[in-house]
């Protein structure tokens, strides 16, 4: 038995913060990958200071480290660059000249003020796979708007059909209670980039790969959406229970909620 990932040898460079871009580059370090996570120079991600609770440091004290920050950045390395000297953007793109993939999630056109876009990069390195992660995607009338995990839940319509039933106490849209447009999104790139890494393998060239949390939410209605395309019934809320198949709910005992389903 090997120990050695599935992806030993390939090198991230990673340049996402918050959720969506920190889940793909983590699981592609899952797998074996060297993952080297580019940070701001004055606090880093975001989510480091996400908390409580806190991470402890080995005398039982809390550090300046959030849980959430850990729950995505398992097995990186990190540097922190500031992107406005030229000395140190330098840096990141000899980094990426020798790197097989990249990973960013800055809001549309950020890269292209710095030189980091996969046009300007691809002229450095060939092969390198380029993934982008916003909101809205790079092209079309949201672009440049950012996307929070709970605009396009709501947005996306994952809302609308999560929560209690209209008429019914507690009734109302609600999010998912993790951050799941995200959680997707980087489930989504990492499938995008591995299929670019082997098709890699054929033409010897790079690719860029475009991805948007509003169209992976979209996308991930499933059964929600085929319904109303074939049904022409606009999905509606329905708590615990399932829009196709009965008994697949909650149901209230005496002394206990109870979920029963059967398929």
């Amino acid at each position: 038995m090997t120990t050695t990932g599935a992806l030993s040898g390939l090198k991230v460079v990673d340049l996402t913060r918050v959720l969506a871009g920190p889940w793909s580059t983590q699981i592609l370090a899952d797998l074996g990958a060297q993952v080297i996570k580019v940070e701001a120079p004055d606090k880093g991600d975001d989510t480091r200071h996400w908390g409580p609770p806190w991470v402890k440091d080995t005398d039982g004290d809390d550090t300046d480290e959030s849980a959430y920050f850990q729950c995505a950045n398992r097995g990186k390395k990190s540097v922190r660059i500031d992107f406005t000297s030229d000395t140190e953007l330098d840096q990141v793109k000899k980094l990426i000249t020798n790197a097989d993939i990249l990973v960013e999630n800055f809001k549309v056109g950020t890269t292209q003020k710095f030189g980091l876009d996969y046009e300007s990069l691809a002229k450095l390195n060939p092969k390198l796979i380029y993934c982008s992660i916003t909101g809205f995607g790079q092209t079309g009338p949201y672009a440049e708007r950012p996307g929070y995990d709970f605009i396009i839940q709501a947005m996306a319509g994952l809302m609308s059909i999560t929560g209690e039933q209209d008429g019914k106490p507690g009734a109302g849209p609600q999010k998912v209670g993790v951050a799941l447009s995200d959680v997707m999104t980087g489930l989504y790139a990492t499938i995008g980039i591995l299929a670019a890494v082997n098709e890699r393998h054929t033409s010897g060239k790079g690719q860029y790969i475009d991805l948007a949390l509003f169209d992976v939410t979209a996308a991930a209605l499933a059964n929600q959406a085929s319904n109303f395309l074939v049904g022409g019934q606009i999905p509606e809320r329905l708590g615990n229970a399932h829009p196709n198949i009965v008994p697949y709910q909650t149901f209230m005992t005496a002394d206990r909620p109870l979920v029963v389903a059967i398929g």
